[in-house]
């Protein structure tokens, strides 16, 4: 997903149509669009017509200052020729205002679907895929990344249909009028087309490498920022400074590249195009003296010809501008290809779950066949409470996080009251089990949205009876605005503890069947702790509890104790009984109650 070495064609009509269908629903303002950028096209060679026919019937003629008559002849058709004139730039004025803007509007519909795709299809992601991609570069796909799709409307694709239209219709009536002319000034597109191959082919690749850096610089200052207490803490930030000096040299560098193409690529233009006009003076003039054609003919090819290249170099920095667009299109659509979410095909749902938990054999590795889990076996009874305990990475928040499939197993069965647990509705099976993290997020917004979350069911009173079992409202009722207190980014104006409690409030307003309580107390202080433990007893009555513990003297209570030791169960039994066995649970108390009394 995360590759960004896609192909990004401008003339990629696979992902053109696709691009094309984000609109599908506006098909005819996109028609419009293109009738108002044909006609718009049309009307840019009506005026050089004018003008030469102007100068063939007025101006080129020898009048006669003394024929009253004749002169106002030559005035009124001047006025006329003037005012078709005005008239047609009017049109194409009208014309323009009504392509750029529907252009546009059609690239912010097409952007507003497209980021709801994209952050759908973000949340249905494993959370193995946030394991490996930097937050960074999900963030480009969604942002950046997309602004440049709305460029293949607003400036990319209708609009290059439109330029292509104009140098076909002045092709047209240059032949017409005289084609010895138009050879000798078009004899300098052969090094036009080989300039512009060559610019594309160029840009195209420095289009590429600058999305690249952006998502790189993303992500780094995506990662630095959420991580700053590190930074600081260590005294990093002369040393990352350099690191993002070096990652944004890269980003202007990449784009240095791609002004220095358009240095030479206009310029270029510029020449050929006085080159082509100095071919039809030199040209046209010796057929003027021969008779094959008049002065008139002369001056609209030299309008034309400044009307030809214009459509031309617009042209080499639209199909850049689509080009950069459909690189963009081509790193979302890969995105939104890639299939990696949660299968949801289960049917069962049960509203009031029982909560009886049983593994058989489960095997779980979060890469290939690195084991995390090895043949894990066990079962909770509806309102049992089990403990799970061991050294870090032993494999116990593994445990928990497979119960509600947050990552998939590889071997063995996991049921919940009997069924497996790919059977239930997923959303179902979420809605029973409650999680309360040692490291708690929380929203940049209220404390009352980020208890309910935005569960419109979830009342005041009942926050309020919640944080009292909690006995988080004691410290809430002194906030400023209580439960509308502004929470900062991961709720920095918190403490730990209090962060805690209200994760806790979370969890009794769920109503769960199951709770898993992952190292909740770990990182409280005591009497924060007093208070989780008064809430937990209320909670865990009646529900079944997976307890992953730290602190061996909260779970003593526990029913039942897993011991874990490298992904494996190696005792089990309660807190007497693992006592009394001598074993690892025991040298676990043992140097926690020696660290206490010191």
């Amino acid at each position: 997903m995360s590759n960004d070495k896609v192909s990004g064609k401008a003339f990629d009509f696979g992902l053109l149509g696709r691009v094309f269908g984000l609109v599908r629903q506006y098909r005819f303002v996109v028609v419009m669009c293109i009738i108002f950028t044909i006609l718009g096209s049309a009307i840019a060679i009506s005026t050089p017509l004018i003008v030469g026919k102007v100068f063939n019937e007025y101006i080129g003629k020898v009048a006669n200052p003394h024929d009253s008559v004749y002169i106002a002849n030559v005035e009124h058709g001047l006025f006329l020729a003037g005012l078709l004139y005005f008239g047609l730039l009017l049109c194409q004025t009208l014309f323009m205002y009504f392509q750029t803007y529907y252009n546009g509007w059609l690239g912010q519909q097409a952007i507003q679907h497209l980021r709801i795709r994209i952050f759908g299809h973000i949340l249905g992601f494993r959370l193995r895929v946030y394991d490996t991609t930097p937050v960074g570069t999900l963030i480009t796909r969604s942002i950046s990344d997309v602004e440049a799709v709305a460029d293949v409307f607003g400036e990319g694709s209708i609009s290059i249909i439109g330029d292509t239209m104009q140098i076909l219709f002045i092709l047209s009536v240059m032949f017409y009028k005289s084609w010895q002319i138009s050879l000798y000034c078009l004899s300098v597109f052969p090094i036009l087309l080989v300039a512009a191959y060559i610019f594309k082919e160029k840009v195209k690749i420095s289009f590429q490498d600058v999305r690249t850096q952006v998502a790189k610089l993303s992500a780094f200052i995506q990662e630095h920022i959420t991580g700053m207490q590190i930074v600081q803490v260590f005294n990093r930030q002369k040393r990352e400074l350099e690191r993002f000096e070096k990652i944004n040299a890269l980003h202007r560098d990449a784009n240095i590249r791609g002004v220095m193409y358009y240095s030479v690529f206009f310029p270029v233009i510029e020449v050929l195009q006085a080159i082509a006009v100095a071919f039809i003076i030199w040209g046209g003039s010796h057929l003027v003296l021969r008779g094959h054609t008049d002065p008139g003919t002369m001056v609209l090819f030299i309008l034309l010809i400044n009307v030809l290249f214009r459509p031309v170099r617009m042209i080499a920095d639209k199909f850049n501008t689509l080009q950069m667009g459909m690189v963009a299109a081509g790193r979302i659509f890969t995105m939104l290809d890639t299939v990696d979410a949660t299968p949801d095909t289960g049917t069962v749902v049960k509203p009031d779950m029982q909560g009886q938990v049983a593994f058989n054999n489960v095997w779980f590795a979060y890469n290939d066949e690195n084991w995390i889990l090895k043949d894990i076996s066990f079962e909770v009874k509806p309102g049992e409470m089990l403990a799970i305990v061991g050294h870090t990475g032993s494999g116990k928040t593994s445990v928990t996080s497979l119960i509600n499939r947050l990552y998939e197993k590889q071997k063995g069965d996991i049921w919940i009251d009997g069924t497996p647990v790919e059977d239930y509705e997923l959303s179902n099976l979420r809605s029973q089990i409650a999680v309360v993290l040692q490291d708690v997020f929380l929203f940049s917004d209220t404390i009352a949205n980020n208890i309910r979350l935005f569960n419109p069911n979830i009342t005041i009173e009942q926050m309020e009876e919640a944080a009292r079992m909690a006995g988080a409202d004691r410290f809430i009722n002194k906030l400023p605005g209580g439960f509308e207190y502004q929470v900062q980014e991961r709720g920095a104006t918190l403490s730990t503890g209090q962060r805690q409690l209200i994760s806790f409030i979370r969890a009794i307003l769920q109503n769960p069947a199951i709770l898993i309580l992952d190292e909740a107390t770990s990182s409280i202080d005591h009497e924060t702790e007093d208070m989780i433990q008064n809430a937990t007893e209320v909670l865990l009555k009646g529900r079944t509890s997976i307890v992953i513990a730290h602190r061996l003297a909260t779970i003593q209570k526990a029913d039942r104790i897993l011991v874990m030791e490298k992904g494996r169960i190696v005792e089990s039994g309660t807190h007497s009984d693992l006592i009394n066995q001598g074993g690892l649970y025991r040298k676990l108390y043992e140097l926690q109650f020696t660290e206490l009394v010191i």
